[in-house]
């Protein structure tokens, strides 16, 4: 059912870019079913967050079918037969209620960024894609389904200042000031993690950069702040008008 007359034009706004990620992350093959979420907070409502409905597959997802939900739990979208997922409630409660820099947090379960969770390494900078997060990733062990709200002041904990985070075990996380900007960084986190299975599993000898250039290409590439992400925003969004414009509705 379309919403946009019930809400303010700065909430519709997001939630057409809050579904047009969500049709991003499938289009690009980092969706995984029904699982994984990504939020983003409602303008003008600091106690709400958008996430999305739990059992709709992201290629399905509309502007209007986000789901309004309190930081307490409350779901305050009532015309819906669907709820939320209880781990995404947690995960991203815990991330846009410790940090109110962050407008958008991103969750997801792709092949290559589980494998790299599993890796007692962790994340190495390996390529200029995996140097953007040289030594400002961060790490959070893994405590099972996250469902216990416990867990949210440790997740908090373990993000920090930083705006990527490997779930152990699990999966990836990134966060930003915008939509562009979360998605764009996990695009980025997504490719270096891909990079790193592929070259390990080669058996190949790895090179490896000296700590300078590494230190020197993530400064730069922090010194651009979200503007790589705002800069592509526009191709995106043209890409899902040809393929299916639905996700405006």
């Amino acid at each position: 059912m379309a919403i946009r007359d019930d809400v303010t034009p700065e909430e519709w706004q997001t939630r057409v870019d809050l579904a047009a990620c969500y049709r991003l992350i499938d289009f690009y093959g980092m969706a995984d079913m029904t699982e994984t979420h990504i939020a983003a907070r409602v303008p003008g409502e600091p106690d709400a967050f958008l996430l999305n409905p739990y059992g709709v597959f992201f290629d399905e997802i509309t502007a209007s079918s986000m789901i309004k939900v309190s930081f307490e739990g409350d779901q305050l979208t009532k015309n819906t037969e669907y709820s939320v997922n209880a781990a995404g409630f947690t995960i991203h409660s815990a991330v846009l209620g410790g940090r109110k820099d962050v407008f958008c947090s991103l969750h997801t379960h792709t092949r290559a960024g589980m494998g790299v969770s599993a890796m007692e390494c962790g994340l190495l900078p390996l390529t200029q894609h995996s140097m953007r997060f040289y030594e400002c990733v961060s790490y959070h062990d893994y405590e099972g389904a996250a469902t216990n709200l416990d867990e949210r002041e440790r997740l908090q904990r373990d993000l920090g200042e930083n705006d990527a985070l490997i779930l152990r075990n699990h999966g990836l996380l990134t966060c930003g000031r915008t939509i562009p900007e979360a998605f764009h960084m996990m695009f980025r986190l997504e490719k270096s993690c891909q990079a790193q299975v592929d070259a390990m599993s080669t058996g190949a000898e790895l090179q490896h950069v000296p700590r300078e250039v590494a230190e020197y290409t993530r400064d730069l590439m922090l010194s651009r702040g979200g503007r790589a992400g705002s800069m592509g925003w526009p191709g995106h969004l043209r890409r899902l008008e040809r393929i299916d414009p639905s996700y405006k509705h």
